[in-house]
């Protein structure tokens, strides 16, 4: 067992960032299930969204927050990010952060859903890599941080509703590791992974999620998954993310006919909304029973697109993929709206135990995350959350806890294909567009995929079996619950948004589904 003043799982930027400034108060050890750099945060391309321009103000900002999250948003999380946002980037460009600049002030880009240019950005279309790796910088350097790598973290050690630290399962030596502290922070990201096609890494697959769930945390929103509009379409199951930003800078959305279809359908076109370009985008498909639309750059200036997009570029030219003229795209599973509830300093209702970044359900988001607004989030909520804890009283006496965990090989091969039939279940059956039948038959399918895992005890391919069915069931239950469209889940059922539902949508382990009030005082 091991003691630290901080515990962060998770090495995303929220999970570096809150690292970063825990350090200054106390001995942090920092785990992360694969390398230092596998996150999506370290893969966002298009950048972070905040308000540095005179043109813009913090009430603009947060009234495009407040229309893309379509009701569900409250409004106290949303002041806090568009107010608490710019000091955030200001303390990162003096800590020595470059962002990409142009004629003197910082280069500033549009995306979707937002009525200003406020989206800063840095290596063109490197941004999460660029910030993630500075802050990588940061906490590597610091003889504060101990940082373990290819640490899976397996439970929490919870007892009497407080956090006590986490139990992790190191991937070199198949063993299990204690880590106990007064502060433990789950920053694991979200779950999109859990679809067949996907922009995040394969390693984001809603483990948090099932950690948070099973120590009897809050479950909030989980039905609403955004689909991003533009990934390249390949004959493969990858898919490569093209930026919002892309669209941003001109690019439009085309048919099999060769016709643009966004401007009859939303007053901004193609950047619009995703969940509205995602639907839009799935219906062209449908419509002409094909696997992808075009997205086309010809009418562009080439030596701009190469310019601010040089490694969307060059991913294209290694696919044999021509940017500068059109680009195949597919809708795939991006981010993970909902998550688990927390307070305005991401407290869960289990004391000690902090969640910051996709995994956190803050309110901000509502049905539908606004393009760009998830990195600042990071940097907004993981330092007010890492100040809020050491107002926090420490635990006086650590209880008891010991190894318990082995791992059987041989259930190995049934873990990988259970994880492969549970992405092609969800695509079906909880994906763009959803209905009651598709619901439930996914439901049942469930059940019978758990009749055929092991269910030996304390065995890490086991709990990791019962992990993915948990994320699968929190999603579907959820969809099952929200008769309406709203956001990123849509009921062909129920095309319409129904004001009964503005609520969100509360799942606990052993209780029965409920619901809480949006605020909308702030």
């Amino acid at each position: 067992m091991r003691h630290y003043d901080y515990i962060i799982a998770g090495s995303g930027l929220a999970g570096l960032y809150a690292a970063y400034h825990a350090a200054s108060y106390g001995k942090v050890a920092l785990l992360t299930k694969s390398g230092i750099t596998e996150s999506n945060s370290y893969f966002a391309q298009g950048g972070i969204a905040a308000v540095t321009n005179e043109d813009d103000a913090p009430a603009l900002h947060f009234e495009d927050t407040i229309i893309a999250g379509r009701g569900l948003c409250d409004y106290p999380a949303v002041d806090i990010l568009v107010n608490e946002g710019p000091q955030r980037i200001l303390e990162l460009i003096e800590a020595g952060m470059h962002f990409d600049m142009e004629d003197g002030s910082l280069a500033l880009g549009l995306e979707g859903g937002h009525h200003r240019k406020r989206i800063l950005h840095a290596g063109g279309d490197a941004t999460g890599r660029m910030v993630t790796s500075f802050m990588i910088s940061k906490v590597i350097n610091n003889p504060r941080i101990d940082i373990f790598e290819n640490h899976s973290v397996i439970s929490i050690l919870h007892e009497d509703n407080c956090c006590y630290g986490v139990r992790a399962w190191n991937l070199v030596n198949q063993s299990e590791e204690l880590y106990t502290a007064p502060h433990t922070f789950l920053t694991l990201g979200g779950t999109s992974a859990i679809y067949k096609r996907t922009t995040n890494p394969h390693t984001t697959i809603g483990d948090g999620l099932a950690l948070a769930y099973n120590a009897g945390c809050e479950i909030a929103d989980i039905e609403f998954i955004q689909f991003h509009p533009s990934a390249i379409y390949t004959d493969s199951e990858e898919a490569f993310l093209i930026s919002e930003a892309v669209r941003g800078e001109g690019a439009h959305l085309i048919n099999q006919n060769g016709e643009r279809f966004m401007p009859a359908i939303h007053e901004l076109a193609e950047l619009a909304p995703r969940d509205i370009v995602a639907q839009s985008i799935y219906s062209q498909m449908c419509k002409y029973n094909q696997d992808f639309v075009w997205l086309s750059l010809k009418h562009l200036d080439a030596e701009m697109i190469k310019r601010r997009f040089p490694n969307i570029y060059e991913k294209c030219r290694e696919l044999g993929i021509d940017m500068c003229d059109r680009i195949p795209v597919a809708p795939a599973a991006h981010y993970m709206v909902g998550g688990v509830r927390t307070d305005l300093n991401g407290q869960s209702n289990l004391r000690n135990l902090y969640i910051v970044g996709e995994l956190a359900s803050s309110g901000i988001m509502g049905a539908n995350r606004l393009a760009s607004n998830s990195l600042i989030e990071c940097l907004v909520f993981g330092k007010r959350a890492i100040e809020a804890s050491r107002n926090t009283k420490a635990q006086k006496e650590i209880p008891h806890f010991f190894p318990c965990y082995h791992c059987n090989e041989q259930y190995a091969s049934v873990y990988i294909q259970l994880k492969k039939d549970i992405s092609r279940l969800m695509t079906v059956h909880a994906g763009i567009i959803r209905n009651a039948k598709l619901l439930q038959e996914g439901l049942d399918k469930l059940q019978i995929l758990e009749n055929k895992i092991p269910n030996e005890k304390n065995e890490y391919y086991s709990l990791l079996s019962h992990n993915l069915l948990t994320v699968a069931r929190l999603i579907i239950c959820s969809g099952l619950r929200r008769k309406e469209s709203r956001g990123g889940h849509f009921r062909e059922d129920f095309p319409q948004s129904d004001d009964n539902y503005l609520y969100h949508i509360i799942q606990q382990k052993n209780k029965k589904i409920t619901t809480t009030p949006i605020n909308t005082q702030k």
